[in-house]
């Protein structure tokens, strides 16, 4: 599991799905956490403008490494709780077999929402990507949001790695997480769903860059056209 190395460093804490945590933290620590996100966009926004098809190129390469990685652990995972599920029919003790049973259909709903999760940010992505080709057809320069895009692309495939990683742990046993287990799925369920929230700030600054860009061209075009008016 530790081959997953995540993109960007996340700071805010937020709720979890497998029940409420304290929110202290992630009030103290969401300014940070805005900053960082800012500077992340800063930066890869300058590298776009300067060796723009080389770092799209490099940041698609290691994005596209996360996803097959994470798919290759989570179908891993599917076959051990199908292997659960069999084992289960073979229980003599009925009330175990329905405690186990239980148990397994409460983490396959609970890794169900977040995979509806991710189904619905990647929709936003696409929205948001379909903009930027229109505008960039008209002229308009997307550069910024592109940014925010490669950005949303890594955070979510990171999101997936570390679902996958929540599903190996699940699909260990029908038995309760040991402590550590437990420990280890709560970091990861913090993780992902403090991702899912930068996701989301990130799909809305990208479509407030593309709307700001718009007004840039419409000043630029309007500008022209009355320096034109006025040497005529």
């Amino acid at each position: 599991m530790k081959k997953y190395i995540n993109l960007f460093i996340i700071s805010a804490l937020v709720f979890s799905l497998f029940g409420p945590l304290k929110m202290v933290q992630a009030v103290e620590d969401s300014n940070e956490a805005d900053k960082n996100l800012g500077q992340e966009v800063k930066t890869l926004e300058q590298d776009f403008k300067e060796k723009k098809d080389e770092v799209k190129n490099e940041l698609k390469d290691k994005i596209e490494k996360i996803r097959e990685d994470a798919n290759t652990l989570r179908e891993e995972a599917k076959s051990k709780m199908e292997v659960l599920k069999e084992n289960l029919k073979k229980q003599k003790d009925q009330v175990k077999a329905k405690v186990a049973e239980l148990r397994i259909t409460g983490r396959e709903k609970a890794l169900e929402r977040f995979d509806n999760k991710i189904k619905e940010l990647e929709d936003l992505k696409q929205k948001v990507g379909n903009q930027i080709i229109k505008l960039k057809a008209k002229g308009i320069d997307t550069t910024g949001a592109e940014s925010l895009v490669t950005i949303i692309e890594a955070k979510l495939a990171t999101i997936k790695a570390k679902i996958a990683e929540a599903n190996t742990l699940l699909a260990q046993s029908t038995n309760q997480l040991s402590a550590e287990n437990k420990a280890k799925l709560q970091t990861l369920t913090k993780d992902t769903q403090t991702l899912i929230q930068e996701v989301h700030k990130a799909l809305n600054d990208a479509v407030k860059s593309l709307k700001d860009a718009v007004k840039a061209k419409n000043a630029t075009t309007e500008k022209a056209s009355t320096e034109t008016e006025n040497n005529q």
